[in-house]
């Protein structure tokens, strides 16, 4: 496992990660706007950091009429990657405590089977990323609004799951205000789930990026630092857990009809 993970990272985008991460920036880039109108992912302040996703407004054929399902999966690929490579360092360094482990909530409000067909190759190549290249960094996954055909999507999802993963997950209704304020304080929690967190000034809490990582970067522009992204410090990328038999490079069976 660590032998594959060491040749994807040098592999990926073909030039390895660090160029990767290094030419797309995960919270800067001209095509994040469009991306996000689709499928709007990232990370949020909290103690433990939460990976908010939001599945609703998903529709890639209309967004790879202004991005290239190319770089849509370079900027998948490099917002798993700042996971290990900052904000989980930052996170440590705020709580003053290792922080190895991120919250993921999905809402599914105006998800439904269509939806599901356009994005099946590419969630399926995001989950083996996610648990070949950054085994256990997710501590919780909860789905919101999950709808009525979510039982057959999951029927279809959780065999890609390695057991361990399975066991993090919970599937919730509408009713999920008080199980996100469970383990998320409200104002860390955005308005549009329940909290009290809109990321006033700073774009929202979709485009804000808000957390120690980005005061990190903030204060490394004040600074005048030659390295604006990217921290040099990273947690253990490789960690026990399940891997798959092929690494992914690209999902290029991904089905758009």
């Amino acid at each position: 496992m660590l032998q594959n993970c060491q040749q994807w990272r040098k592999t990926v985008g073909g030039d390895g990660i660090d160029a990767l991460y290094g030419r797309l920036d995960p919270y800067d880039y001209p095509e994040r706007d469009e991306i996000f109108k689709s499928w709007s992912m990232y990370f949020h302040k909290a103690s433990r950091p939460v990976n908010f996703q939001f599945f609703g407004g998903l529709n890639l054929p209309e967004l790879y009429k202004h991005v290239t399902p190319e770089r849509h999966w370079e900027a998948i690929v490099v917002n798993a990657d700042s996971l290990t490579r900052e904000v989980l360092p930052a996170a440590s360094r705020a709580a003053g405590k290792r922080i190895h482990q991120s919250i993921v909530i999905v809402d599914l409000k105006g998800f439904g089977l269509s939806q599901f067909w356009q994005v099946k190759s590419l969630a399926q190549a995001s989950f083996q990323i996610s648990q070949d290249y950054f085994p256990d960094t997710m501590g919780q996954l909860l789905i919101i609004n999950a709808p009525s055909s979510f039982t057959f999507i999951w029927g279809i999802i959780k065999p890609w799951l390695a057991k361990e993963t399975v066991e993090k997950v919970d599937i919730l209704g509408s009713n999920y205000r008080e199980v996100l304020l469970d383990v998320i304080d409200a104002e860390n929690l955005p308005e549009i789930l329940g909290g009290t967190c809109t990321c006033e000034g700073e774009g929202g809490c979709d485009l804000s990026g808000a957390g120690p990582w980005m005061d990190e970067r903030k204060a490394r522009k004040r600074n005048g630092s030659i390295e604006d992204s990217g921290c040099v410090e990273k947690i253990e990328e490789v960690a026990p857990g399940t891997e798959h038999n092929s690494p992914v490079t690209h999902p290029a069976d991904a089905d758009l009809n």
